[in-house]
């Protein structure tokens, strides 16, 4: 068999990253030949010395600038992104490999800042891929649910699903995303937790309302919409509403096409984090949204502060005269509360109204 130098197109690098042993730290791999052998035997390109693995397990060719992986008859498979290898199979960056029961993800790099990568790997990293794997494969997310009320008579008219996980490291939203965004799976990881956190929601009485979240890297009218359709589908009579950050409404047209989309689907619109960073009212009453979320910087100690009350009154009462909805979000003082319902806000949210709370918790249908 000819074994081929890998081109490196434009400088860049094939390689794979993950753990050989769960005790060490994380690997990269590079790919700098084909046909590239993955096996349990010392003299492949990756040797993998665990007793599920083949001696000559699968292996890793191109053409051109592409790669294919190919089982090589394996005892127990190859997987791409959770399907058995059945012949050649075509691998891409993202992509998530298992020969056996050892997980790589395939990642591409400009071939100067490869060796900074392999050197910035530390103890921290270790086991990282391999919990999160955990965490996406058996979806092992616990969905907490945060009161919104109306002011008018202090009634519940929703929740909002937020989410944790028992798994170390990942346990808060922040620490699943940091390592979602490294592995490019940032996506795939708020899909993930919008659908367990409607499935779990489900329970709660019919007539309320769950907001749902977005991340900012989610394509709206690609593979955020086909996801809600799905969700639709799936809790035909499930009120819902779908949060975009402020910052993400760049393309107005766009967000034009995303609405009437979601209108279609009887999902309601919230821009979150109103205020949070460069504040663009005229932009986002163009695709007006039901809801406006105004950022919790805006709502901190308002009470003490009458400009601040002065400059969010304003705000409310333009937003109101559109026909949107003010909330005010991380509301946790009485004397918050009692000043943002005195401008008035619609909505409120925060610890003073109730904190996440597990479904068991929240009353259910």
């Amino acid at each position: 068999m000819t074994t081929q130098i890998l081109p490196a197109t434009d400088q860049e690098l094939w390689f794979l990253e993950g753990l050989i042993d769960q005790r060490d730290r994380v690997q990269h791999i590079p790919i700098n030949s084909v046909p590239f052998r993955i096996g349990r035997s010392a003299e492949l390109g990756l040797c993998l010395p665990s007793p599920a693995v083949s001696k000559a397990h699968a292996e890793i060719v191109s053409v051109g600038d592409k790669l294919f992986l190919r089982d090589l008859d394996s005892t127990n498979g190859t997987f791409v992104n959770g399907h058995r290898v059945a012949g050649t199979t075509p691998i891409g960056e993202g992509d998530l490999i298992q020969f056996a029961t050892i997980d790589f993800r395939v990642k591409r790099e400009a071939a100067q800042s490869f060796n900074n990568t392999v050197s910035d790997s530390s103890c921290d990293l270790s086991g990282m891929l391999a919990r999160f794997h955990n965490l996406m494969s058996s979806r092992a997310v616990v969905p907490v649910f945060q009161p919104i009320i109306a002011f008018a008579d202090k009634s519940v008219i929703g929740y909002e699903i937020l989410s944790r996980s028992r798994i170390d490291g990942l346990e808060t939203p922040r620490d699943m995303f940091l390592v979602a965004e490294r592995l490019h799976l940032a996506a795939e990881l708020s899909t993930m937790l919008r659908w367990e956190g409607v499935r779990t929601g489900d329970q709660i009485i019919p007539a309320t309302n769950l907001f749902i979240n977005t991340h900012p890297c989610e394509k709206m009218t690609l593979g955020l919409l086909d996801n809600l359709r799905e969700l639709r589908e799936r809790f035909p009579e499930r009120p819902l509403t779908i949060e975009i950050h402020e910052g993400a409404v760049t393309d107005l047209e766009e967000m034009q096409t995303f609405r009437e989309a979601i209108t279609e689907l009887n999902i309601g619109l919230a821009y979150d984090d109103f205020g949070a960073g460069q504040t663009r009212l005229l932009d986002l009453v163009a695709v007006p949204p039901d809801y406006l979320k105004f950022d919790i910087k805006l709502i901190r100690d308002i009470h003490l502060h009458p400009q601040q009350q002065q400059m969010v009154e304003s705000l409310v009462t333009m937003v109101r005269d559109f026909g949107i909805a003010a909330l005010a979000e991380g509301i946790e003082r009485p004397e918050e509360a009692e000043i943002c319902q005195q401008i008035g806000f619609d909505f409120a949210q925060g610890y003073f109204f109730g904190r996440p709370m597990l479904v068991d918790s929240v009353p259910v249908a």
